[in-house]
């Protein structure tokens, strides 16, 4: 039987070599799309990993920093480390721009980080080079992965930084690489309005006479008020004491001083489940159509080889050869191009993943999962050939 099935795998090795090759590139590509779903959850957590942090204070009712926008008064750190079990507290913000850099534009995540060195909630944990900020200003640490290098002078609205470190793997859950800046940097580039925003404001509040009143502060309140909005972050990373809970420390911020805090397990179901819950379902629906498609084509190559030797198979039938070991000699060749096309596709994908703009993480379970499935389609996309196979009339053989 598998004798037979081998046979006629030799007489036709060409055809079945190629087709296995063509199936497994459709395959590899499934594999791919499985990688950017678990890349992207990889992102998010490899996010959460890099604040170092416990507990997150937001803005009340927000999903902030990384869902929603938030925005919190950077003095709130001071009142924080107050709250029992709070072993650390810095304020942090998080803002996603455009940067041009040597004459191409590199999408960033512009992290802002409070005073302190490796260890602070927000800093980046370790560098492949350079060293970490030492400066209060223009000084960046940067991912690998934004193409910049130490030295490298990157402009941020109004002010240039010199790059003095570099990082890997700290990227938002988008996947765009990050730039650490000093928060006072950070708050100017976010809140802060430009001069000639400033100006116009000026004005605007010059020819409105609600500003002119007396006692209501006039021009110079307003303009006041629009120049010191920049006092502002993002969230409040804490990192808790040894023997408290998250909830012991939670609790008391949220009553009494009326921020929405979250948990590391709130926080990846926010940056998990809901940031890239619409990207998820389109990655399902394209896999299961790959799948639908892949057994379309299976069914289509087995028929068709199938058909191709209707005389053979009656011969067959005509010496006397049980319908058994026809069926399993269609189902062995299935089988076969299954595994051609899945040894092509495990290969094609390892090979294409690196080269795509983002991360890209094929693991185990999803090839293991992967080649299960193949086979299952080969077995089920089989069952037509056979199912003809088995009707052929044994006097086809003399006709």
């Amino acid at each position: 039987m598998i004798s037979l099935a081998g046979r006629d795998i030799l007489h036709a090795w060409g055809k079945f070599v190629f087709t296995g090759i063509g199936l497994g590139l459709l395959i590899g590509v499934t594999l791919v799309m499985a990688g950017v779903y678990r890349g992207m959850v990889e992102d998010g957590r490899v996010l959460l990993d890099s604040s170092s942090a416990d507990l997150w204070v937001v803005q009340q009712q927000t999903l902030g920093p990384y869902a929603e926008s938030s925005s919190i008064p950077d003095d709130a750190w001071r009142s924080l480390p107050v709250v029992a079990g709070v072993r650390k507290a810095a304020g942090i913000t998080y803002q996603t721009l455009q940067i041009h850099h040597q004459g191409t534009d590199v999408r960033v995540m512009v992290v802002g980080i409070a005073p302190g060195g490796p260890g602070t909630p927000g800093w980046p944990p370790q560098l492949i080079d350079g060293r970490h900020i030492t400066r209060s200003h223009y000084e960046a640490v940067a991912d690998q992965a934004s193409g910049f290098v130490v030295g490298d002078h990157v402009q941020i609205r109004r002010n240039v930084y010199t790059v003095v470190g570099l990082t890997r793997r700290m990227v938002s859950s988008s996947g765009d690489p990050m730039i650490f800046i000093p928060l006072k940097d950070a708050q100017d580039a976010q809140y802060l309005k430009d001069n000639d925003a400033i100006l116009m404001q000026r004005r605007r509040n010059a020819q409105n006479p609600v500003f002119n009143q007396p006692g209501q502060g006039g021009v110079l309140e307003a303009v006041n008020d629009s120049q010191s909005s920049n006092h502002q972050v993002n969230a409040v990373l804490l990192q808790l004491k040894d023997g408290f809970s998250a909830e012991q420390v939670a609790g008391p911020i949220r009553r009494w001083q009326r921020y929405t805090v979250y948990d590391r397990t709130q926080m990846d179901d926010i940056v998990v489940r809901k940031m890239i819950a619409t990207s998820a379902k389109q990655i399902g629906m394209f896999l299961v159509i790959l799948a639908i498609v892949s057994a379309a084509i299976i069914a289509f190559i087995i028929y068709t080889l199938t058909m191709d030797k209707i005389r053979e198979i009656a011969v067959l039938k005509l010496l006397g050869t049980r319908n058994r070991t026809i069926a399993a000699m269609i189902l062995q060749q299935a089988l076969v191009l299954g595994v051609i096309g899945f040894v092509v596709g495990k290969i094609s994908a390892t090979w294409s993943a690196p080269l795509f703009p983002k991360y890209v993480w094929l693991i185990p379970q999803d090839t293991a999962a992967g080649f299960v499935a193949i086979m299952a389609i080969c077995v089920l996309s089989s069952l037509v050939a056979i199912r003809m196979a088995l009707k052929v009339d044994p006097a086809d053989a003399i006709g």
